[in-house]
């Protein structure tokens, strides 16, 4: 038995054999029973074969009955119609299924526990099939000596360059090796997060891909394959940067319908905020406006294309080239500014194993930020970022917030523009080191947690006052054992453990709240919770169990413990591919958060923690890069186009009268510096109300905002002064080579379509209006993208095969000669806007969640202060308690609770969705940091779910209002 089988068999024999009981249908025992003699899928060494989320027709039935084993015929994953992946509706046995280990044994487990599988599947093979990075691939395909390229974890590409500042402060022309200040903290141009990778990471460096080189850049036609995908003997190539007309498929398929005299008016409403006016849009029950701004919000911190606002000083056309697109109402007088290019020049090859491969994609791209999840759009990440960030004057370790609000960037007006690092459209607004694409949203956020900074600061400094000599938990790496005591830490020190804290809050945040809003389901719930705590870790005895317990590693329970362990066994392997997919499984036991982040020697009371801060293997032991160093991907960027949840208009409150509408400001209205002048209008805590309240948009087809079509670019000398941002995001996409949809989908292990009806969710009844719409939208995207003759004898892609084996031909199935959809054609953000077919409460489609799976555990995975450098010696005792506890734990608004092993837990008091939940990171911060909010949050349980709606039993979906909030008018709407 190999080690990869071991977490699978801990989990599904215990489920499988249990479960096998009188209540279980005879079919299903079995399924089940063949299952388990079948034993478990190999990890692929075929990209071409791999898993796709489709599993034997036995599996399915064991863990989802009849309707699992029903809808294997279709594109989509399995794992979304198994037990327990639902609502009420899709459980068998409420909620009779667990033991007190928290594994479940009856269908419902066996559904839960196998998706959580399934989901473990992708991820193992993502990391082993996906990973192309466009500087060191080479050596990840042909290895270095004797070590094989997924086993490597440092790279002569990732050294400091010459004129890097800190070049010889790591060691020049010698080995490069991070250590003293510049390993403390966060550094500005996110340097030294790897002691032994200074570049990784770093602002300037190359975005990567999810997938091979050979595949992007399709409109160029680079290759045979490609070809065969996009072009047909009557039509040619079918693809350019303009075709299809992105304006035509912003305007046909993009924009949302509105009844007639709704005031909407292009999302500009009546004029005057009134309450009556309307714009409609696919309103999501379980996802707020708060959570729409939150992804921009984090965008801004993890990748930009831009430099300072801006691409390349000329301006092209965005499209409108056909009768139709101007009869809809697209503009021929928009222009843009082409994409910043890197690298135009033909790649290098190289041969391995009589195989040629690229080096590199056929363009590159630079990531004008750091990749780090550093809160860098708050404190900066190169020097001119940093003169927008304004420190206290009266206290150096806080941010300026006169008045309790960010202050305005400064005026240019009497410096060179040179000299100045404000843009002309960034004017009047707040000052921030990322200030692009400014709207009410960000200046929410910004405000806010700067107030956490300084909220922090406060408490150090109570503690500096009452404790001076009391150990600050800090410590130099250069005087490792010297205490640093709480009056020695200067203000420098106090700042950057501020930030610290505020970007691991920011990531917990992202991670355990708005991802398990935004994937509204046990499994996901479970899985995200696991990429933190750990999914051993997340309730025992029917009790959520202290984070605190697994990071000082002295009682989380033994499978946590077996599967650190485990972990950092196969982290040390040079079995490169079989030991990256152990580690990743493992890691799902143990957690990624704090993983590696303690030394343990002895045992019982002889038991020390020997981590050193002074021993760089420690510092830098709990990162893994799976052979390919860390870089935000261009398909992570792609996919992260979510402009359908933002509502055109905001139904503002006030917090004192919560359930009236008093206006309805245009969005529009509050971007850019005219987003200073709203916050102050109407105050951050009825904001945060009135976003709080709000549903967002669906991410589906025809429900783009409005005015994002209509938004006016006055700084562009263009005829027309507006872009169409939805016709935008479609040019960007190709311009940077994203492939289209269909390719996507197999390039990343999902099943491929093989007509535009596959897009029709085949699990609503014919007669449905949601079906029915479906099929029309459908209709439209074959006017826009067409049909041919097909040639059966050309091969299209060498990333999947048929279900029979076979490679996948122009025809698709169909008989040659016949006429097919252009399914190849359709871009990126057509397709997955079009994924009617989703898993229960998936705000976002199974192609864009796929994406997620490998960047969201590879961003935690390759960051040491998320892993083995969190640790009071950089974050302080305060801060590390801070992110543990979420905040001070004497502030947390309901009675603290004691677990059975003596841990103090700030708890809701009440069960959600079957778990026992901590009081939520952003609940606990905005009470502190927004006090007038609290009588409004405290029934709250997630953030990001609308606050006034009741969250039912189990992940339902219903909007009905919680008690006291029935007169509310969004719920009569």
């Amino acid at each position: 038995m190999t080690a990869k089988h071991i977490l699978p068999i801990l989990i599904t024999f215990m489920g499988c054999f249990a479960s096998i009981g009188a209540s279980a249908e005879k079919t299903e025992k079995r399924a089940c029973i063949s299952m388990v003699k079948e034993g478990f899928r190999p990890i692929d060494e075929n990209r071409q074969t791999r898993f796709l989320g489709k599993v034997a027709e036995d599996t399915a039935l064991c863990r989802g009955g009849e309707k699992a084993a029903k809808y294997r015929t279709t594109p989509w994953v399995d794992w979304a119609n198994y037990w327990g992946t639902g609502d009420t509706a899709s459980l068998r046995e409420g909620s009779k299924a667990k033991t007190i280990i928290g594994e479940h044994l009856k269908p419902n487990g066996r559904g839960i526990d196998g998706s959580l599988m399934d989901l473990e599947y992708q991820r193992i093979e993502l990391i082993k099939f996906n990973l192309f990075d466009n500087y060191t691939y080479e050596d990840y395909i042909k290895g270095r000596g004797s070590v094989e390229g997924p086993a490597i974890n440092q790279w002569d590409e990732m050294r400091l360059d010459k004129d890097d500042p800190f070049y010889a402060a790591v060691g020049g022309e010698g080995e490069q090796v991070c250590s003293g200040e510049l390993i403390r903290h966060r550094t500005l141009s996110g340097i030294c997060n790897d002691l032994i990778n200074p570049k990784m990471g770093a602002n300037g460096t190359y975005f990567a891909r999810n997938v091979d080189f050979a595949s992007t850049f399709p409109r160029l036609g680079k290759t045979e394959l490609v070809r065969n995908r996009h072009s047909d003997s009557e039509n040619g190539m079918r693809l350019s940067l303009l075709t299809p007309d992105p304006q035509l498929i912003s305007r046909a398929l993009f924009t949302r319908q509105q009844q007639s005299d709704n005031h909407c008016n292009n999302g500009l409403g009546s004029g005057n905020d009134a309450p009556s006016d309307e714009c409609d849009y696919i309103k999501a029950p379980f996802f707020n406006v708060l959570a729409a701004f939150w992804i921009q919000f984090m965008t801004h911190d993890w990748f930009s294309h831009l430099e300072e606002g801006r691409n390349q000083p000329t301006l092209v056309s965005v499209g409108c080239k056909t009768d139709r697109a101007e009869t809809l109402g697209c503009r021929p007088g928009d222009r843009m500014e082409p994409a910043l290019v890197a690298q135009h020049s033909e790649p290098a090859t190289f041969t391995h194993n009589k195989e040629e491969y690229l080096k590199r994609a056929y363009m590159t791209t630079k990531n004008t930020t750091t990749a780090w999840w550093d809160a860098s759009q708050i404190y900066g990440y190169d020097a001119i970022s940093q003169k927008r960030v304004l420190r206290d004057p009266q206290d150096k370790a806080k941010l300026n917030m006169p008045d309790g609000y960010l202050p305005l960037l400064p005026s240019c007006d009497t410096r060179s523009s040179e000299e100045c690092e404000v843009q002309p459209q960034w004017r009047g607004q707040e000052a921030t080191a990322f200030p692009d694409n400014w709207n009410i949203g960000l200046s929410f956020y910004h405000n806010l947690f700067v107030r956490e900074h300084n909220y922090f600061v406060d408490r150090f400094r109570a503690l500096q006052q009452a404790k001076p000599n009391q150990d600050s938990g800090l410590r130099h790496p250069d005087r490792p054992k010297q205490i640093i005591a709480y009056n020695q830490v200067t203000d420098e020190e106090l700042y950057n453990a501020a930030r610290l804290m505020v970007a691991a809050m920011i990531a917990k945040i992202h991670t355990i709240e708005w991802t398990t809003q935004l994937l509204y389901n046990d499994p996901l719930y479970r899985g995200m919770n696991s990429n933190w705590f750990g999914l051993f870790n997340l309730e025992e005895s029917s009790k959520v169990s202290s984070v605190l317990k697994k990071i000082t590693h002295n009682e989380e329970n033994y499978f946590s413990r077996m599967s650190q362990w485990l972990a950092r066994i196969f982290r040390d392997k040079e079995q490169p591919q079989k030991a990256n997919s152990w580690y990743s499984v493992f890691a799902s036991g143990a957690g990624i958060f704090g993983l590696q982040n303690a030394r343990h020697e002895g045992a019982l009371w002889w038991k020390k923690d020997k981590w050193d801060i002074g021993n760089p293997e420690h510092v830098n032991g709990g990162v893994n890069h799976f052979g390919s160093p860390f870089n935000f991907p261009e398909e992570f960027t792609s996919v992260y186009r979510l402009h359908p949840l933002v509502p055109d208009l905001i139904e503002m409150r006030d917090y004192q009268t919560a359930n009236r509408i008093t206006a309805k400001v245009p969005v529009i209205n509050t971007v850019r510096g005219e987003a200073t002048a709203q916050m102050r209008r109407f105050g951050i805590e009825n904001w945060a109300l009135a976003m709080g309240r709000q549903r967002l948009g669906v991410l589906h087809l025809q429900n783009h905002p409005r005015f994002l079509q209509n938004l006016p670019m006055p700084h562009l000398d263009s005829p027309s002064q507006q872009i169409d941002v939805a016709a935008l995001d479609i040019i960007r996409d190709r311009e940077r080579g994203i492939p289209r949809f269909n390719e996507f989908r197999r390039q990343i292990g999902l099943k491929t379509l093989t007509s535009f009806d596959d897009f029709v969710d085949q699990r609503l009844d014919k007669s449905d209006p949601n079906r029915i719409a479906q099929e029309k939208i459908v209709s439209e995207i074959r006017t826009i993208y067409g049909t041919h003759v097909c040639d059966a004898t050309k091969i299209i892609t060498n990333a999947q095969l048929t279900d029979e084996g076979h490679p996948i031909t122009d025809c698709h199935g169909a008989p040659d000669g016949s006429e097919v959809d252009n399914i190849e054609d359709v871009d990126l953000a057509v397709g997955w806007l079009a994924e009617y077919t989703r898993p229960h409460g998936f705000a976002i489609s199974e192609t864009q969640f796929h994406i997620f799976i490998i960047n969201a555990s590879r961003r935690l995975f390759s960051d040491r202060f998320f892993t083995s450098s969190f640790r009071p010696e950089f974050y302080s005792t305060l801060g590390y308690n801070w992110v543990l506890n979420n905040g001070p734990l004497d502030e947390c608004p309901f009675e603290l609770e004691t677990s059975n092993d003596g841990v103090t837990q700030c708890n809701e008091p009440s069960q959600s969705n079957g778990h026992t939940v901590a009081v939520s990171p952003l609940k606990r911060l905005l009470m502190r940091n927004v006090p007038e909010l609290k009588e409004q949050l405290m029934p709250v349980v997630n953030v990001f779910d609308p606050w006034a709606r009741d969250r039912g039993e189990y992940y339902s979906l219903e909007w009905k209002p919680r008690k006291g909030a029935a007169d509310d008018p969004a719920f009569l709407q």
